[in-house]
């Protein structure tokens, strides 16, 4: 089963067309019909009609194939921290975003029963090698927060910064996972969505409570 044009776990719409699309989609596509550790680079670059050395100019490795669909959100929760609203603290805004995110269906928070987006779930459940490759996006992710946080509140000094850092990208990891393993239990979107906006509030409201600097507005 293909993940739909603008429906993969986590969409890329400044992606750029061409190839890059082409061999992304013909690599999912073979993956999720498969399995990841059953499909050859060469057979994905034969699906895509491109060369070997084509495929690697875009994509320097086979997990990169998938975890693209990570890399271009790893400084997303840090984005959401410096472009708060004015008189807005940096775990409320973080909260902010999880909250639209859900409320738009995002594939990425867990809360999206598409039958593409589920196959898509399945695929990185099953798969190790790409379970592993995504420890550098959620690294690459912490440091960039933890920049964006310490610029917030210097204050708190930057060892503070990196602890409340990891605290927020586990609990987002934690939070998405939860509802992701609900649909892949069975439960729909609409069945999932009330509780996963409890648990991010109920995640919030504890980071906030154990994250003072950061739960206040920058002065």
């Amino acid at each position: 089963m293909v993940v739909p044009s603008g429906s993969p776990i986590v969409a890329t719409p400044a992606a750029p067309s061409g190839p890059w699309t082409a061999i992304s989609e013909a690599a999912i596509a073979l993956f999720l019909e498969r399995g990841y550790d059953d499909v050859s680079v060469a057979e994905i670059a034969d699906a895509a009609e491109v060369s070997k050395r084509t495929l690697f100019a875009y994509f320097p490795t086979k997990d990169a194939l998938v975890l693209h669909r990570f890399a271009d959100h790893a400084d997303d929760t840090a984005v959401a921290v410096r472009e708060r609203a004015p008189g807005e603290s940096p775990l409320a805004a973080l909260r902010r975003r999880r909250l639209a995110a859900i409320d738009r269906r995002d594939p990425a928070a867990g809360v999206n029963d598409h039958p593409g987006v589920v196959a898509f779930y399945r695929l990185l459940e099953a798969t190790p090698a790409l379970l592993a490759g995504m420890v550098a996006y959620t690294q690459a992710s912490e440091a960039a927060l933890t920049t964006a946080l310490h610029d917030a509140a210097p204050e708190a000094g930057p060892t503070v910064a990196a602890v409340v850092a990891a605290q927020v990208v586990v609990t987002e990891r934690v939070l998405g996972e939860t509802s992701q393993r609900r649909i892949l239990a069975g439960a729909s979107t609409e069945d999932v969505v009330p509780t996963a906006i409890a648990e991010t509030q109920q995640a919030y409201d504890l980071l906030e409570g154990g994250c003072a600097p950061f739960a206040r507005p920058s002065s």
